[in-house]
């Protein structure tokens, strides 16, 4: 099964809160994370212990430029964050390097899966 982390304590809050649905990842993580494959949503910092929250499912798997990103692809993935430059200034700081709207992203939608 693949997992799906997150490292930002907000995240969290926002995955606990079930507020969150989707993630932007960089890059074309299409083959990494197929539409119908059933994933682990963690929460934990990179090379440290991490925290299983909820199986999902991954719903929709969309490749687009920065620039193509909607308000939708934006409320999902932090409600806080409102503008494509928001997130790519944000994107920035993560990644620790200089980025365009021109490049690549992954936008992941995922439901919970309850089990019963």
């Amino acid at each position: 099964m693949f997992v799906l982390n997150f490292q930002s304590p907000n995240h969290e809050k926002l995955l606990i809160s079930r507020q969150k649905n989707c993630t932007v990842r960089l890059g074309d993580m299409k083959n990494t994370y197929p539409e119908n494959s059933m994933v682990w949503i963690t929460v934990g910092q990179k090379f440290k212990t991490k925290r299983k929250l909820y199986p999902a499912m991954i719903d929709r798997v969309l490749i687009k430029k920065f620039s193509e990103l909607t308000t939708h692809d934006l409320d999902h993935q932090n409600p806080e964050i409102k503008t494509v430059e928001e997130l790519l200034a944000f994107f920035e700081k993560i990644y620790q390097k200089s980025l365009t709207l021109d490049d690549t992203v992954t936008v992941i939608y995922f439901s919970e899966i309850i089990e019963g």
